[in-house]
């Protein structure tokens, strides 16, 4: 299966490298490759809006790692070295958007409400060489437009530059329900729990306690989309309270874990 995923990942490549251009402002038709998830790390000289309408999106880059859910999206800004992962049953309507079309932005996680949600699935039945000028074309910049404003969101893991910090924070990211505190890894490391702790704030803008936090709620996302009891993400996710894990997951997203658990 691996060998199989990795010659999947070489030919949507080798087809984003023969695309020299877009050829309308935004491309994102169903079938297009701005709807098929290329998780080698990669750039282009556009934008990429990375966006799941159902499951959950998870972006890597050097710097950070971001996760949307259906009400969120990523935006990969042109010449950021990038991979994309889905989780299992992940539906993605993603738009690839000229460089000259939209303001710049940083890689960042954006809100789509329900009308941008309705748009970037009607624009992704578009043909890839929509009528610019017609119908097609004003829902296209009415898209363009609803994108501009939307606000961004917070939910991006950084990754520390301080190579020592590296292998431990890729630790955690994969066992979020690593139960060790500070001074076990600031032993392993032969540093001092200060010193640490001041590594981790230089390099992240967090605490260690406040990054291992952030880590723990994006992991529970996709388990969440996956329909896992809230119970049982809590414990995968590293709290043995659920009412803790509640309370900060809630202070992190705005809504509680049962927001977003599949309808049914």
């Amino acid at each position: 299966m691996k060998y199989r995923q990795t010659d999947k990942a070489s030919a949507l490549l080798g087809q984003l490298e023969q695309l020299r251009a877009l050829p309308r402002p935004v491309l994102g038709h169903i079938h297009s490759l701005p709807n098929q998830a290329i998780d080698r790390p990669h750039r282009h000289p556009w934008v990429q809006l990375s966006y799941a309408e159902r499951g959950v999106v998870t972006v890597d880059t050097p710097a950070a790692r971001y996760l949307a859910p259906p009400s969120l999206a990523v935006w990969i800004p042109p010449g950021l070295e990038h991979g994309v992962r889905l989780g299992p049953g992940t539906r993605i309507r993603s738009l690839y958007i000229a460089a000259d079309a939209l303001p710049a932005r940083a890689c960042q996680v954006l809100e789509i409400s329900p009308l941008l949600r309705e748009l970037i699935v009607a624009f992704s039945h578009f043909p890839v060489e929509y009528d610019d000028a017609g119908a097609e074309g004003r829902l296209a910049r009415v898209l363009l437009d609803r994108l501009a404003a939307a606000p961004s969101r917070d939910l991006v893991l950084p990754w520390p530059r301080d190579p020592r910090l590296q292998p431990l924070c890729r630790q955690l990211a994969a066992q979020p329900d690593c139960p060790q505190p500070l001074g076990h890894f600031s032993t392993q490391l032969g540093l001092s729990d200060k010193t640490l702790s001041r590594a981790f704030k230089a390099d992240t803008g967090m605490s260690f306690r406040q990054w291992r936090q952030r880590c723990r709620l994006l992991a529970a996302l996709p388990l969440l989309e996956r329909g896992e009891r809230i119970t049982d993400v809590a414990l995968a996710c590293g709290y043995d309270s659920l009412s803790a894990f509640i309370a900060a997951f809630r202070a992190l997203l705005g809504r509680t874990p049962g927001d977003y658990m599949p309808p049914g």
